[in-house]
């Protein structure tokens, strides 16, 4: 399956979906044919409405609440996204959050939350959609990472942990799952234009193509990354150039 690949059969979860890179691939897979469960945390609203867009083009969603970081809350919503819409084929872990900290502001609570959001959240997410996958022998996970799991980054070390951590969690999974026909693959953007970097355009000076990523090209490589069942375990890197790695 390439650009143009039919997911019509397929069902897709995608955390952190309610805008930003999230809502986009959301989006991107629902064109593809995939019904897709749009999870969210407390923005339902924007939920409600990346949903309401998919309906219109004729696809399949619905929003879940939960909070990913707690597995009562992941085994409720996989439960509930199989009754909706079926059992999950595709995840997309890109629930995440970033706490800009300085080394000497960083505290324990702000390394805590930051690992059991961006980390914790896809291994809970991981472990509860397996079953399924290995029963019919086919299954696509992707981690949404980022370039700081490589390099310095802007957040802070707490969030450099937790990204390169994903990366490790990917690693580990892919080379244990691929006889079974479930890939796991990581994608890695770098300076994208959401809101987490608002009112960072500044940023935009050190990215030699000269602007800012958007999330429709990450879930572009999302789709990329879904349509090909020889790749596992890898790292698709997003900066417009900024670092060959």
């Amino acid at each position: 399956m390439a650009a143009g690949q039919d997911l019509s059969a397929r069902v897709a979860l995608v955390t952190g979906a309610s805008r930003g890179i999230g809502a986009a691939i959301a989006l991107r897979l629902a064109e593809s044919g995939a019904a897709v469960a749009v999870n969210y945390r407390e923005r339902a609203g924007d939920a409600e409405a990346v949903v309401a867009k998919i309906k219109s083009g004729g696809g399949r969603a619905f929003a879940v609440a939960a909070d990913v970081s707690q597995s009562a809350a992941v085994a409720g919503m996989v439960e509930r996204i199989a009754r909706e819409l079926g059992s999950i084929d595709i995840l997309v872990n890109n629930a995440g959050i970033a706490i800009v900290r300085g080394v000497d502001d960083l505290t324990e609570d702000d390394f805590g939350r930051t690992i059991m959001v961006n980390l914790k959240s896809a291994f809970l997410c991981t472990q509860a959609v397996l079953p399924a996958m290995r029963a019919r022998q086919w299954g696509r996970i992707v981690n949404i990472t980022s370039g700081a799991a490589r390099g310095a980054g802007a957040i802070g070390p707490h969030y450099n942990a937790s990204k390169a951590g994903m990366e490790g969690l990917t690693r580990g999974y892919a080379a244990r799952l691929v006889k079974e026909g479930i890939t796991v693959n990581n994608v890695a953007p770098s300076l994208i234009e959401t809101d987490m970097m608002k009112g960072r355009t500044d940023l935009a000076r050190n990215i030699p193509l000269g602007r800012m990523g958007q999330p429709e090209e990450v879930a572009q490589a999302v789709a990329m990354v879904l349509g090909n069942a020889y790749m596992t375990g890898q790292t698709i890197i997003l900066n417009g150039g900024m670092a060959f790695i």
